[in-house]
């Protein structure tokens, strides 16, 4: 399993690894903001456009901005020590709870901020996921994305995981079925699955299982 999976955020606080990929973002990568919650000027700059953000003025549905804007947030509580002090120095109409959102959503792992980037999820539904204990969140992420959730229910299924429901029985109380996944394959591989399925009295999704255990226990 990859290094980050069930961690938090291991890249340093502010720095855009998603948002600079140009395979994500395309030219914009060429204009990202980064943060340092170690400089003060960059920690200046930080508080302007958490400020911003939280204001409206910018980030809208810009999924781009919005990341930006979730780093900002995450930058300046590292570089200021406290979410108090955070909507203290982001200024008038700036609040604690905003800023902990936002900081959260910078601190989801690379493979959600990813899809947030890219627009499949969207950043107010990565603002409930982020809610929900570390390797939960890829579950509802994955979810989101396979039963094309709406943000209202990501918000059901996350608060009833902070309730204290386990969180495949949350997504299944909203009927979604956890790890279904629809996908197509080369012909040849879907009839050779079959065939081997069949032939050992196993579900296609069994043997799939196992090829993939075999393959990332390999990497």
């Amino acid at each position: 399993m990859s290094e980050e999976y069930g961690s938090e955020r291991e890249t340093p606080v502010g720095t855009p690894v998603v948002r600079a990929d140009p395979e994500i973002t395309g030219e914009r990568a060429a204009e990202v903001v980064s943060f340092d919650p170690d400089d003060p000027d960059s920690v200046d700059e930080a508080a302007t456009v958490v400020h911003e953000f939280a204001t409206g003025a910018v980030g809208g549905n810009d999924h781009v901005l919005m990341l930006r804007g979730a780093a900002a947030c995450a930058a300046l509580v590292r570089g200021v020590g406290s979410y108090k002090a955070a909507a203290e120095k982001a200024g008038e109409g700036v609040t604690i709870s905003f800023i902990r959102k936002w900081a959260r959503v910078h601190d989801l792992p690379q493979s959600i901020r990813r899809h947030v980037a890219r627009g499949h999820i969207a950043p107010t539904a990565a603002k409930h996921i982020a809610r929900v204990p570390a390797e939960d969140r890829y579950l509802l992420a994955w979810a989101s994305l396979d039963a094309e959730l709406t943000v209202r229910d990501i918000r059901s299924v996350a608060s009833a995981v902070n309730n204290g429901t386990d969180v495949e029985t949350a997504l299944q109380d909203h009927g979604i079925t956890p790890g279904r996944l629809s996908m197509e394959l080369p012909s040849k591989l879907y009839i050779e699955l079959r065939h081997r399925a069949s032939m050992t009295n196993r579900a296609p999704g069994d043997v799939v299982a196992d090829a993939l255990a075999d393959y990332f226990a390999e990497e």
